[in-house]
């Protein structure tokens, strides 16, 4: 694996077992099915580490821990894994929300501290996406509870949930130009590699 600041596979699924007891929810199979998806797609690309990209996208809600929160778990989630010596894991924790990198472009309301929401702008602004981030960004927008969706069903369950607010249609920009990204890469469609795509389009 890669010289990132990461967990093992085991650690990681200790971390997530324990965080499912602490807050259940549906958050939990949505962190597998991300994971499921990163691992897929950066199989394909010689620039990534599968086993990286899984633990990653396991990883990116693990701030849900703390109970049910809005786009607080961002924060919450970086401070864990920040007390635990993954850097990496935790950046990905802040970032994962962001493909706009404005800390007021969150799904749900800021409901965490003022000064959490200083410290996440300042991060965003002084962090330039790799692509483990753009990555991540791509599969927890394809990623159901139940499995792997096309992007568009995902920004309608999130719109359903949180409401619109000023920045969607950017961000909703941003994940297109994020999944083209990596389709040019792919030199395919990211969707030809996910399992249960066809199967969730039917699903009421």
């Amino acid at each position: 694996m890669t010289n990132l600041k990461l967990p093992t596979l085991t650690q990681a699924e200790a971390l997530l077992t324990e965080a499912a007891h602490l807050n259940p929810g549906p958050w939990v199979a949505h962190s597998r099915v991300t994971a499921q998806a990163a691992q897929l797609i950066a199989a394909e690309i010689s620039t990534l580490d599968p086993q990286a990209a899984y633990i990653l996208g396991y990883l990116h809600d693990i701030g849900r821990r703390e109970g049910v929160y809005g786009m607080r778990h961002v924060i919450d989630g970086y401070h864990f894994l920040i007390a635990q010596g993954f850097d990496d894991a935790a950046r990905i924790s802040l970032s994962h929300s962001y493909p706009v990198p404005n800390a007021a472009s969150g799904s749900a309301d800021w409901d965490g501290t003022q000064e959490d929401f200083a410290f996440l702008q300042c991060y965003l602004d002084q962090t330039a996406y790799d692509d483990y981030d753009r990555l991540i960004q791509l599969c927890d927008t394809i990623s159901l509870p139940s499995g792997c969706c096309l992007m568009e069903q995902r920004f309608v369950d999130v719109v359903l949930r949180y409401g619109f607010n000023e920045h969607t249609r950017a961000k909703w920009q941003a994940f297109i130009e994020i999944r083209q990204y990596f389709e040019r890469m792919l030199g395919k469609s990211i969707y030809s590699l996910l399992p249960g795509v066809i199967e969730n389009i039917y699903k009421s």
